[in-house]
């Protein structure tokens, strides 16, 4: 619609949240978390629609989980994201 989003860590935190906006531009106004720490030092992420037009949408990051906390040894995980009546990004479908 006519929201913008933009999705960051909060680095030395490690908490992936997102901001909105009416403009790609900005400003933007910080609106909730996307997801807790996870294992391990960064939290590299990107959200994506797939498969393209499906209203679908993915959020993709990784984790040490595998390694059991080595931060160079780094798996993907992925999980579905969705967004409610208001546009916000919640972790459940929306009923």
């Amino acid at each position: 619609g006519d929201t913008y989003y933009f999705s960051y860590s909060t680095g030395d935190t490690h908490y992936l949240v997102y901001a909105t906006s009416a403009s790609p531009t900005g400003p933007f106004t910080y609106a909730s978390r996307i997801l807790e720490p996870v294992l391990g030092w960064t939290t590299h992420h990107s959200i994506a629609e797939f498969p393209r037009g499906s209203d679908r949408w993915w959020l993709f990051h990784h984790d040490c989980e595998l390694s059991g906390g080595v931060s160079h040894l780094r798996n993907v995980k992925v999980k579905e994201i969705f967004y409610d009546a208001d546009g916000k990004i919640v972790s459940e479908k929306p009923e």
